[in-house]
């Protein structure tokens, strides 16, 4: 399977550069999984597409402010994008930096004034110590460092990202890309699903920076999958089998929810799990746990794109995708989402 067959056409100026005013204006576009047929809707009528008794899964991971200025001893500049927090002390980071400094190089972060080491290479990131054993990194990001907007948002992050790119019910911080799908939930439409009887339950992955990275390889088998740290939990495998006895559907908000929830089946069982998972979903792909998902539109030739294929065909999706841009929706992070059911 060649990652090209995963490409699609997709204008610039579809790309959403900001948030709409409020999270649950944005439109919805409905995929049938078995027909393919696509209805053009808005979010707010989840509440209809929804049963009582169904059962929403969300990641309620929380962004932290990633990305980080700073220079080297010679004056030149450095972008950090912290990947994840090992300890107090100690991260792994991509360096935006002309040349590639040596293992033992300090670098001093911008407002902070505290000096750091690149320790050396792990993997695609750099190991990085703060030098005074009594800083902290995450002290330090929420204080010196901005929102990590992704790639394709040609702008520099100001004071409402720090909100809106954030989910409303986001509780445990070490993301570094927001969940998409599930910015589009406000408390409004979270209290009138609580109405309907639709239920609600969390799982945790930290979206990691790889997720913006693009696809290396030709031959989709041969990708490789950066390394997430996910949690699924006892209380929510309960919830999924209560719900699924009961004839309710598991809904997942986002790829990363049916990655965490699929990582939890992965030996044919739902199980808790929590650890760092590389599990790439591609057609061919046999889903476990999940019914029905909420996403947003994926860049092309991307993994995402990849996983919704897997879930509801890679030619339904593509000829849902240019329905997409034909009918002028919003895509990526800040744009309009699609339930597949």
């Amino acid at each position: 399977m060649d990652v090209a067959d995963f490409d699609f056409e997709l204008p610039e100026e579809l790309i959403a550069q900001q948030p709409l005013p409020g999270r649950s204006d944005s439109r919805l576009l409905v995929l049938d999984r078995t027909s393919g047929e696509t209805v053009d809707r808005s979010f707010r009528d989840l509440l209809e597409l929804l049963d009582p008794g169904d059962l929403l899964v969300f990641n309620d991971t929380r962004v932290i402010p990633a990305r980080l200025h700073a220079r080297k001893a010679t004056g030149g500049r450095v972008e950090l994008l912290v990947e994840r927090v090992i300890d107090a002390t100690t991260a792994l980071a991509q360096l935006g930096v002309n040349r590639k400094p040596a293992a033992g190089a300090r670098i001093l972060i911008e407002g902070a004034e505290c000096e750091a080491e690149v320790e050396g290479r792990v993997d695609e990131f750099w190991r990085i110590r703060l030098v005074d054993p009594a800083a902290d990194w995450i002290e330090l990001l929420h204080a010196h460092g901005h929102m990590p907007l992704p790639p394709y948002i040609a702008r520099e992050d100001d004071a409402s990202d720090r909100e809106r790119y954030q989910t409303v019910y986001g509780r445990k911080p070490g993301a570094v890309a927001a969940p998409t799908a599930g910015l589009h939930f406000d408390e409004a439409l979270l209290a009138a699903l609580d109405a309907r009887g639709i239920g609600r339950a969390f799982c945790t992955l930290h979206v990691g920076a790889g997720t913006f990275q693009p696809v290396r390889v030709e031959r989709v088998e041969d990708h490789r999958m950066h390394p997430e740290w996910l949690d699924v939990s006892q209380d929510l495998v309960d919830r999924i089998v209560a719900t699924r006895a009961a004839g309710g559907r598991v809904i997942a908000v986002g790829t990363t929810a049916v990655r965490s929830l699929e990582t939890a089946a992965s030996d044919g069982e739902l199980k808790p799990f929590t650890g760092d998972s590389r599990l790439f979903i591609y057609p061919g792909y046999r889903f476990r746990a999940v019914d029905g998902m909420i996403t947003n539109f994926h860049l092309p030739g991307s993994t995402l794109v990849m996983l919704v294929s897997a879930f509801a065909g890679r030619e339904s999706v593509l000829r849902a995708y240019a329905h997409a841009v034909e009918a002028r929706y919003r895509f990526f992070s800040y744009g309009d989402a699609m339930l597949i059911v």
